[in-house]
């Protein structure tokens, strides 16, 4: 989860400022989280604490009000909206990532995974972006290799990943739906060397940066074995206590590594 919350903050400054090349500055005094962290920490301490992911995602979004919600999501976190709102939006995927590392067999991933979307994020396209991206992280902690990884994919979800990043990065555009982030997503894991690489594949394409980043830095955590020291580092002092803590918590609860 570590993975996501870095990829959240390094993309928060490229949401509104789009960039198509993978050179740019990894973190600058604006870089900030935003409710991809929140929903991602809410998710994590769900599973540590066995409280409904709608109860805590609400209470989360609400602590953190000002991070960046959908409009839809805000009615929801509010008590406008009661219950799911049939969302296909990213938000289900963002914030995915401590399933993919919290489980031991493919088939819980998948269950919880679809639990935790399915609080706001019913429709059907919102629950198979998480399911995706819990069960892509969950294969990549488990040693199996990217061909394996884009096979598994395309088969059962029926994500297109045979474009390059290279033919998509010219005419894509800001897209918040699962369906049209969720894989580019991957293929900028697909197409990385390391860690760093993968987030700035994703923040490239010049879309929805943050979630995007999320995405791909979670992977990509789980598959080159955590994330560079140095980027933890600056992670850490972007985030309150209280996110660091749970964090800590989490990965004690449920070590994924050898």
């Amino acid at each position: 989860m570590l993975g996501a919350i870095a990829g959240d903050i390094i993309g928060s400054i490229y949401e509104k400022d789009p960039v198509k090349d993978v050179r740019f500055p990894l973190f600058t005094k604006d870089s900030h989280f935003t409710d991809d962290t929140v929903l991602t920490v809410a998710v994590a301490d769900s599973l540590l604490s066995e409280t409904s992911f709608a109860k805590n995602i609400k209470d989360y979004a609400c602590r953190y009000p000002l991070a960046g919600y959908g409009g839809t999501f805000m009615k929801w976190m509010t008590g406008i909206i009661q219950g799911p709102y049939n969302s296909w939006g990213n938000g289900s995927a963002m914030r995915v990532s401590p399933v993919g590392f919290a489980f031991e067999q493919l088939a819980d991933v998948m269950k919880v995974a679809k639990a935790s979307a399915e609080v706001t994020h019913n429709h059907p396209e919102g629950i198979k972006g998480a399911q995706a991206v819990a069960s892509v992280i969950y294969l990549a902690r488990s040693g199996f290799g990217k061909p394996l990884i884009k096979d598994h994919v395309q088969r059962i979800f029926g994500y297109d990943l045979e474009q390059k990043l290279e033919d998509i990065r010219p005419g894509y555009q800001f897209d918040v739906s699962c369906q049209g982030s969720v894989p580019p997503s991957i293929i900028a894991f697909l197409e990385s060397n390391n860690w760093e690489s993968a987030v700035r594949n994703a923040i490239s394409l010049g879309g929805d940066a943050d979630t995007m980043a999320c995405i791909a830095g979670a992977i990509a955590e789980a598959f080159y074995g955590g994330v560079p020291v140095e980027i933890e580092a600056e992670v850490m002092k972007r985030i309150p206590e209280p996110f660091q803590q749970t964090i800590s918590v989490f990965y004690e609860a449920f070590p994924w590594q050898d």
